[in-house]
């Protein structure tokens, strides 16, 4: 058992979900050619003003009360001081001393263990752009296209214990910030990415180490080896008696190592001051109290409904209700279904999401709509195919969306019931088979998997697994 505690807390940087930039009208849409998206404003050209656009507030607002922040009614916009070839004005505008929202939390759950992990501030800024380094032409870029892109900045609490823990809490706020529909929670695009503070501390000290800063993690495997990477390689500076040294570091994703980047910065080395070109953000609790009223059901609202109106278990209801897309197409399956929720749940769970995970397709893609996953359930009910055949085409459905009906039809897999026809298939087999039809008479009841499968072959699956066994114990006894 480790002498040592893990000590962690999180910076978070989201893009928000709007049109245009936050202080000019300029698109914020990814992939577009270098510069495209850049105006006189973004690309800090002398004498432009810039324009607070409205949505980023509500959006911002909208996060903190989700999160159970305090939205404060004055905040203030401050210039961060650095120089860096994608920063076009040599600052970048942010907040610093008063945030929009502070004091909030995210509640997670590791190994069946519930903890609260307090949130210090969420605050506006701008994105700076992209540095493009070409081996090829010997030559670095600049693309000013994430200029001014909107974020949100959300600062943790040092208060997580474990990569797992740090993992379970992005999970989580990134749920809320897709529920809100205000980010896409894109990871590999950059639209939710984050920098790890991470220290170690002896047992039972109160005192924080010392923490390294691990730089623009974007997906939460790379997150989970990072920290606990870099965790064993300060535990081991300091059972050799070294010094851990406050930096930023970055994550090399082939070696699985973190390596230094630069001496970290504190605030005052960013000389921030207010911004004397934006007035302070006033808000109206009026706007506030709308917007509070606009929330949807969130993560763990929906969690805890499920298991209370469908009879989830608590590992099924987490995992429908993660993602806002499964969580309506459960739903609308449900109730298209009108049956046993515990059914749409094991396919859902067992089928639909390994579908998409194996396909690279959002469940909001499926083509199998949830109306026709009911239909499909329904086909195995009433017998007309075995739950065999349904599993075997369920992804062929989620890939054409045609209806399960038709399809079954048209492919010939409708299930044999016919109990006439049947039994003249199980006398085949018994005829076929004399030595295992004495076993079987002799006490090897397991046997009856072997006619089962005789059966089966012989109606190529389309035999009713119940009928079959009914005929087969009686021409047995």
């Amino acid at each position: 058992m480790s002498r040592y505690e893990t000590v962690i807390g999180l910076e978070v940087h989201a893009q928000l979900k709007t049109e245009s930039k936050i202080f000019c009208s300029c698109s914020t849409k990814f992939g577009n050619e270098p510069n495209e998206n850049v105006c006189a404003v973004c690309s800090g050209m002398p004498g432009v003003l810039p324009v607070l656009n409205e949505k980023v507030a509500e959006y911002a607002a909208k996060m903190g009360l989700a999160t159970d922040c305090v939205v404060n009614l004055k905040s203030v916009f401050a210039r961060k001081n650095y120089f860096y070839p994608d920063l076009p004005k040599g600052y970048q505008i942010s907040q610093f001393e008063l945030p929009i929202c502070e004091h909030g939390h995210v509640d997670i759950e590791v190994d069946g263990v519930k903890k609260r992990v307090g949130l210090t501030r969420i605050h506006m800024e701008e994105d700076a752009g992209k540095n493009i380094h070409s081996a090829a032409d010997n030559a670095s870029f600049v693309d000013l296209n994430r200029t001014g892109v909107p974020l949100i900045e959300i600062v943790s609490e040092p208060d997580m214990r474990s990569a797992e823990e740090a993992v379970a809490y992005l999970k989580e706020l990134r749920n809320v910030l897709l529920y809100l529909g205000i980010c896409d929670g894109n990871m590999e695009e950059g639209s939710f990415r984050c920098d790890a503070n991470v220290s170690v501390r002896p047992e039972g000290q109160a005192e924080f180490g010392t923490r390294a800063e691990i730089k623009n993690l974007n997906s939460f495997k790379h997150i989970q080896k990072a920290i606990e990477y870099e965790v064993g390689r300060q535990i081991d500076l300091v059972e050799d008696g070294e010094q851990v040294v406050q930096e930023t570091r970055l994550y090399n994703v082939d070696k699985g190592t973190t390596h230094s980047m630069r001496s970290k910065e504190e605030a005052h080395d960013y000389r921030y001051f207010p911004d004397p070109d934006l007035v302070p953000l006033v808000l109206d609790q009026a706007w506030i109290d709308a917007w509070r009223a606009e929330l949807p059901e969130l993560p763990a609202a929906k969690r805890q409904r499920f298991m209370a109106e469908y009879g989830l278990a608590d590992y099924d209801a987490a995992l429908i209700s993660a993602e806002l897309a499964v969580a309506e197409y459960f739903e609308a399956a449900v109730k298209a279904y009108a049956g046993e929720p515990k059914k749409v749940t094991n396919w859902v769970v067992g089928d639909l999401l390994p579908f998409c995970n194996e396909s690279g397709t959002a469940p909001c893609e499926v083509r199998l709509s949830p109306e026709k996953l009911a239909g499909l359930l329904k086909l195995v009910d009433d017998g007309t195919i075995s739950v065999k055949i349904g599993k075997d085409i369920f992804r062929d459905l989620c890939a054409s969306g045609d209806d399960p009906a038709e399809y079954v039809k048209a492919k010939g897999l409708v299930q044999m019931s016919d109990s006439s026809e049947l039994e003249a298939m199980v006398d085949k087999v018994i005829a076929d088979n004399p030595s295992e039809v004495e076993a079987y008479k002799g006490g090897k009841t397991k046997l009856m998997g072997f006619f089962m499968g005789q059966v089966m072959r012989l109606s190529k699956g389309q035999a009713n697994p119940g009928v079959v066994t009914k005929i087969i114990q009686e021409k047995l006894s």
